[in-house]
């Protein structure tokens, strides 16, 4: 990691995957990840830690099963944090770039989760080229 600022909007500017997240910096033992979506992004769970969500552009939507399912809208400069334990999916109909934050090597797609489609790949987060 780096001792310098990090450009969050430059630094998306050097990926173009979806559903991809860059490890912008960490915080103890959590990783700041910047990643862009568009569509849908798989069901899943993290079961031992609560997931930060926060949208700089664009919008995010995550449907949640928290007992029912619902769902809440993110604007830029909105946050929202999914509790531990609860299922969730991600998505965005027209794209968005976000930051997501996470105990350092957690997996993307949680400790459980539906079928993975082709287009997710699951990883804890790759480092942000310099």
């Amino acid at each position: 990691m780096t001792t310098e600022p990090v450009d969050l909007n430059a630094a998306l500017k050097t990926f173009d995957e979806l559903w991809s997240p860059r490890i912008a910096a960490r915080i103890n033992d959590y990783d700041v990840r910047v990643t862009h979506v568009a569509g849908s992004y798989v069901w899943h769970v993290h079961d031992t830690t609560d997931e930060f969500f926060l949208v700089l552009d664009g919008q995010l939507s995550i449907a949640l099963r928290d007992p029912d399912e619902r769902v809440v809208s993110l604007t830029p400069g909105c946050v929202f944090v999914v509790p531990r334990g609860v299922y969730h999916r991600p998505f965005s109909d027209g794209g968005a770039s976000i930051v997501v934050i996470d105990p350092a090597g957690t997996p993307t797609t949680g400790d459980s989760h539906d079928a993975i489609p082709d287009h997710i790949k699951t990883h804890t987060g790759v480092p942000l080229e310099d």
